[in-house]
């Protein structure tokens, strides 16, 4: 297949040249430049999300709302898929794991869309704002614990912190034990990594973690889902968790890192607040950058092209945001008119609280580093080339260090030390795979476990 070229160099609409390709190190380089190319074939063009997998891609602000907005002729079941059901997708295509049907509120229609959405949402609902930032600061705390006390001053906050806060936070709204904690982080964290046997480590785990709630009820958002009025099975409570998490802990990642990069980066006013940064992030680099696959139930028309019946409609949210027809109206939007978190029927159900969550994370960063800064300037930051979300490959950081804990651990969740210097990044179950170990003399032995027990045993001093 050939290379995108620059937008002048293509005709619109021009088979010549196929389709322009929304994968890759080109595209990781520069998906802004993409997206202006992609805008000549007019609200949508034809583009390949993975080798030999065509959708149509949504690139206008006004069309994304009218498809997000227009359930009776855009549905999300995926058994629809034209060239699936035609045996056109390879077996082994990345966008299966993305796009293939799973039997969850994102994947479902009409009434059954309803009733899982309703557990979802009413379970999400019972989520106390105060709790769930204490949580949020504890497990910042302990991932700051992890690095802060390195002699030369320097962390990758991507793998050592992004990454792993948000699955400490969910794993704890799950009411995990320990060893379960830890299985549930290393099969998401496979999943996204593309490691095999990941799908059965989070599925094992899951089930296992139902079972023990069924026996023992606790107050944690797994039990709420399972006592919700919808009466879901073991099964559909297994499914609702699994989106929870991936529809989660990734996005939040790419969040708090673009969000620290961005306050800390050479363009930023000084002054502004966090929560500015978080928005700018939710605006200009969308986490969740190209999805939500719609089908339409019969053949449709979107600013001039056809799109035949049950054809994928993926809807780029990077591009809407950034549509060159809201530059004139953006002052005049609301800040929270960014499509990152969707809209309609299938808009995000946890919005507030990952809002909530990213702000506090990248807060709670800067109040226990006060004088942290980016290694390399922000423009020189280089993001993962993938079609379905936006996030950074690396964040290097440096700071003053911390002096080497004496204590054998912290007695509450905003004590800042850690008995060990073995940082997230360096555990198996982490999802930043494997990374380099860091000792300094006297501290104490590394606790046992995976990244969960680890910063379980955190907590209670250990």
């Amino acid at each position: 297949m050939q290379q995108p070229r620059e937008p002048q160099e293509i005709p619109p609409g021009c088979p010549a040249h196929g389709n322009v390709q929304l994968y890759g190190p080109s595209f990781g380089a520069d998906p802004d430049s993409h997206y202006a190319q992609l805008r000549h074939f007019g609200l949508s063009a034809p583009v390949d999300i993975a080798p030999d997998v065509q959708v149509e891609l949504v690139t206008s602000y006004d069309a994304a709302l009218y498809v997000l907005q227009n359930p009776a002729s855009f549905v999300r079941d995926s058994r629809r898929w034209n060239a699936l059901g035609e045996g056109r997708v390879p077996a082994d295509s990345p966008a299966l794991p993305m796009m293939g049907y799973r039997p969850n509120a994102l994947f479902s229609d009409g009434a059954a869309h309803a009733r899982l959405r309703r557990a979802v949402t009413d379970s999400l609902a019972t989520v106390n704002e105060h709790q769930l930032i204490r949580q949020t600061q504890q497990s910042a705390n302990y991932l700051i614990s992890q690095f802060s006390t390195d002699i030369r001053g320097q962390a990758e906050l991507m793998a050592e912190y992004a990454q792993p806060l948000p699955l400490l936070v969910f794993s704890d709204l799950f009411g995990c034990p320990p060893e379960i904690g830890d299985r549930v982080i290393a099969g998401i964290s496979g999943i996204f990594e593309g490691t095999p046997g990941a799908d059965a480590v989070l599925g094992g785990a899951l089930t296992e973690l139902i079972a023990l709630k069924r026996r023992r009820p606790t107050d944690d958002l797994t039990t709420r889902l399972m006592e919700h009025s919808a009466q879901l099975s073991d099964e559909e409570v297994l499914h609702q968790l699994v989106t929870l998490l991936s529809g989660g802990t990734a996005p939040l990642a790419a969040a708090i890192g673009t969000s620290s990069a961005l306050y800390l980066g050479e363009d930023w006013q000084v002054g502004l607040p966090v929560e500015d940064a978080v928005s700018q992030t939710l605006w200009n680099y969308a986490p969740i950058a190209n999805y939500a696959a719609h089908y339409p139930t019969h053949d449709v028309e979107i600013g001039g092209r056809v799109v035949r019946a049950n054809d994928p409609v993926l809807i780029s949210f990077a591009a809407a945001n950034t549509d060159p027809k809201l530059t004139e109206h953006r002052e005049q939007l609301s800040a929270k008119a960014h499509l990152a978190f969707g809209a309609g029927p299938h808009a995000c159900p946890a919005k507030d609280p990952a809002f909530m969550i990213a702000v506090t994370a990248v807060e709670t960063l800067l109040n226990q580093l006060l004088d942290v800064e980016l290694r390399v300037p922000f423009k020189a930051l280089t993001w993962a080339p993938s079609p379905w979300s936006r996030s950074l490959v690396t964040l290097p950081i440096r700071f003053t260090p911390r002096a080497v804990p004496q204590a054998s651990g912290p007695s509450g969740p905003s004590a800042g030390q850690m008995p060990q210097q073995q940082t997230a990044a360096s555990s198996p179950s982490s999802p930043s795979g494997s990374g380099p170990s860091r000792t300094n003399a006297g501290v104490a032995p590394q606790a046992k476990g995976g990244l969960f027990s680890r910063f379980l045993a955190w907590t209670r001093g250990e």
